[in-house]
């Protein structure tokens, strides 16, 4: 079986990294921890399988809750469950979300509406027009999450707009940085991948690297391969590159988790049995360290799913929902104590929304525009930015008959506005977002 590039890093993650060659303390150097000024990060959340935004943010106002209600039929939530914002009230959002409700009439969070990936602006008539370029297998969970998190027409690209970004800017941010600027919670993403850089993944609650999922005979053997490619020596450069990317990963784990061990634990509570609150507590606790792990810009990605609601689609997107709500709100509060609330900004990403019109299992199906929340102390919330769409089947939005909204934002320029805040220039976006200039002179849209 081949390995590749990226496979040592994920098998190296496998390892405990205690045997890993240690590294400078870090006691004194946590302590320097809140004289980071320049400090700014990024936390990407995505909701795997296409999150129903049509159930997320819900018009509120007689005449848009009443074509909502017309429509929506079975997925219709009742007016009384649902919360109307003070700073928006017209709309209202999911009555499982009163944490994100609170944040947004704070003016700690935003709403960025029908946001969808676009090769340039496009209407509904030019989509119905052959020869009119979009991406590539709109509809398709595996290429939209894909051109999701690289920003590019099609899932066809080795790197994610994550990784161009730390491609791009690493050298002048991070200089002296003892681990990558990007890390993910959840797994190998594209999002993260550069062509440079690689991030470092660890495990909530285990930067040691002990993610192994298989019984104690076969995690044993990982350990044992992964500690023998450490000690293997070849005249081949591809495998002293590749013992090279091993040895790192064992580095980065071993840096993460001795500088993690000596800080005092923050003290914000996170959800319990929470799985998207697990993965913000490990983010919150890194960020923490930053000044330890010699950076001033980080990008995180975690994730939670399953949000292909084809059925019995009002409990199961509410539960999730339900989940998320506290655990965003409890990682905002962490931020707060830390002392970094408008340094570090949070946003969700989802493969798409999904169709307004139900199905006949008391579900919906893949659409294509979709609402999303950004959070933070920089973030100029209490509004909604964007165009919501015309709830209407066949109406001015719809790409059909049935309520896939075609996007008035493209996701590449919501990724632009917060690669623009994060501290990339003007003069290094075209090398991040190829397709950014098709949206205009200003395509930023000013969340951030």
């Amino acid at each position: 079986m081949g390995v590749n590039r990226r496979s040592f890093i994920k098998y190296a993650s496998l390892a405990a990294a205690g045997n890993a060659a240690g590294l400078r303390p870090f006691g004194a150097l946590n302590s320097l921890a809140q004289g980071a000024t320049d400090y700014k990060a990024l936390v990407c959340v995505f909701l795997y399988g296409g999150n129903d935004s049509n159930n997320t943010l819900v018009p509120f106002d007689t005449t848009g809750y009443g074509s909502y209600s017309t429509i929506r039929g079975p997925l219709a939530l009742p007016q009384s469950g649902l919360i109307q914002l003070a700073k928006a009230p017209n709309f209202s959002l999911n009555g499982n979300m009163p944490e994100i409700a609170a944040l947004f009439d704070n003016n700690a969070a935003a709403l960025v509406a029908n946001v969808g990936t676009l090769v340039a602006p496009t209407t509904k008539a030019q989509y119905q027009t052959s020869g009119t370029v979009v991406p590539t297998n709109l509809f398709s969970h595996s290429d939209q999450q894909l051109e999701w998190q690289n920003a590019a027409k099609s899932g066809e690209t080795q790197t994610g707009w994550a990784g161009r970004i730390a491609d791009t800017i690493s050298t002048s941010y991070n200089p002296n940085g003892l681990v990558p600027m990007i890390t993910s919670v959840a797994g190998d993403t594209l999002f993260c991948n550069g062509a440079a850089s690689t991030p470092v993944s660890v495990s909530p609650g285990n930067l040691g690297g002990s993610s192994c999922n298989e019984g104690a005979t076969e995690c044993a053997a990982q350990q044992a391969t992964a500690q023998a490619l450490l000690q293997f020596d070849s005249g081949l450069s591809l495998v002293q590159q590749d013992n090279t990317i091993t040895k790192n990963a064992y580095s980065y784990a071993k840096t993460l988790s001795d500088a993690v061990q000596s800080i005092t634990p923050i003290t914000t509570v996170f959800p319990s049995a929470n799985g998207l609150a697990a993965q913000l507590k490990q983010i919150a606790q890194i960020i923490q360290v930053r000044a330890a792990l010699g950076v001033t810009r980080q990008i995180f990605f975690c994730g939670v799913g399953n949000f292909d609601t084809h059925s019995d689609q009002v409990n199961l997107q509410g539960n999730l929902l339900a989940a998320i709500s506290p655990a965003l709100n409890a990682f905002y509060q962490s931020t707060k104590e830390l002392g970094v609330s408008d340094k570090v900004t949070t946003f969700t990403m989802s493969d798409f929304s999904r169709t307004f019109q139900p199905n006949s299992n008391t579900g919906s199906d893949h659409a294509w525009g979709a609402h999303h929340i950004v959070m933070g102390g920089a973030v100029k919330g209490g509004q909604l930015y964007g165009k919501f769409p015309t709830l209407a089947l066949g109406g001015p939005d719809d790409s059909g008959t049935n309520g896939r909204w075609v996007p008035s934002t493209g996701s590449v320029q919501y990724a632009a506005t917060l690669a623009q805040w994060f501290g990339v220039a003007p003069s290094q976006m075209s090398a991040i977002f190829p397709n950014i200039a098709s949206f205009g002179a200003n395509p930023y849209l000013g969340f951030v």
